[in-house]
């Protein structure tokens, strides 16, 4: 029994000695001190030895086990100490090399153009004015001077919703909510998100638009142009001549259509302008009568005038963007140009 406790403590001691990892030595001590290891089968066949037998074979088994386990502590305790000094070689990190660069955002291009508009607009005077984007018939339509059977709902392709309500289709109805709660003058623009059944190339069923308007004490068609001409030579450039068209909406009168040189050709014509040289930024015109009729204004003491823009088209054309999509994609490659 003597010579096979022995046998069992040299093989065992010289395993561990061999051992390269904490893994080896999790299974040296399964095999030699588990449950089914020949040491644990010794102990319990000490039951079938004599009484005068038994506690000196005990005494065999347990100073064996205790030299196996000293020898697994020691060993343990090196291959630990080993692993982490290979770790920290490994993760050594050189201080003196430099730092990695970190990768900066920067602002959507739709909020570089807001925030030039709204700079622009507040050096001239003007306020920012905001407004819900579920709004009802009456502040979308109505009160703008568009009554129920006006064709020019037609070009607004409205979202409806229940109950009157609705996704409003331009930024006029801040105007609207304004002028109901506020007596002249007024001086605001009118930034914000609007939804129209409406896409391609050139239009997106939720995009962007800036209104504007301007109400007082003998406001005339001079001073729309005059601001509208600050407005786009400030945007564009100096250089850049600027036209009104006549045109037609249904919430002012007169009204007109603002062209600006195009930014591409210079005026020469060329695919972007249809070779015409100028390019449609916006609408504008004095505001209807009938809308102050709709906000109590007394339509022979006050006039104005009112403007919109699409942030988008505005954008397009400061950049020589061709696909309004570009905006929403989400794509670094495109976003970081700015």
């Amino acid at each position: 029994m003597q010579s096979k406790l022995d046998a069992i403590k040299t093989q065992a001691i010289n395993e561990i000695n061999q051992s390269k990892s904490s893994k080896d030595i999790e299974d040296i001590k399964v095999k030699y001190l588990g449950k089914k290891s020949d040491l644990s089968q010794t102990l319990k066949d000490v039951g079938t030895l004599t009484a005068q037998e038994r506690p000196f074979v005990g005494k065999l088994v347990n100073l064996v086990k205790v030299a196996i386990e000293e020898s697994i502590e020691k060993r343990y305790q090196d291959i630990a100490a080993q692993e982490q000094e290979r770790q920290l070689i490994s993760e050594k990190i050189d201080v003196t090399l430099p730092g990695k660069k970190i990768k900066r955002g920067t602002k959507h291009p739709l909020t570089q153009i807001l925030e030039e508009i709204v700079d622009i607009f507040k050096s001239l005077g003007y306020s920012v004015a905001e407004g819900p984007e579920i709004e009802t018939d009456f502040y979308n339509f109505e009160a703008l001077n568009i009554p129920k059977d006006h064709p020019s709902r037609e070009m607004h392709d409205t979202f409806y919703l229940e109950s009157e309500y609705l996704l409003r289709t331009h930024t006029s109805p801040v105007q609207i909510h304004t002028m109901m709660n506020q007596k002249p003058p007024i001086k605001i623009i009118a930034p914000g998100r609007v939804y129209r059944r409406d896409a391609d190339a050139s239009h997106s069923p939720v995009f962007h638009q800036v209104e504007g308007l301007y109400v007082d004490h003998n406001v005339t068609f001079s001073d729309l142009k005059g601001t509208l001409e600050i407005f786009i030579k400030k945007m564009f450039g100096i250089t850049k001549k600027v036209r009104l068209r006549p045109s037609y909406f249904p919430f002012t009168e007169p009204s007109a259509e603002v062209d600006v040189e195009c930014v591409i050709c210079n005026g020469n014509g060329c695919r972007l302008c249809k070779n015409t040289g100028w390019l449609e930024i916006l609408g504008s015109g004095m505001v209807d009568p009938n809308v102050y009729d709709m906000v109590n204004y007394d339509k022979k003491q006050y006039t104005g005038f009112a403007f919109g823009m699409g942030l988008e088209r505005i954008a397009m054309l400061k950049y020589g963007i061709d696909n309004i999509k570009l905006f929403y994609d989400n794509d670094v490659r495109f976003l970081k140009q700015f």
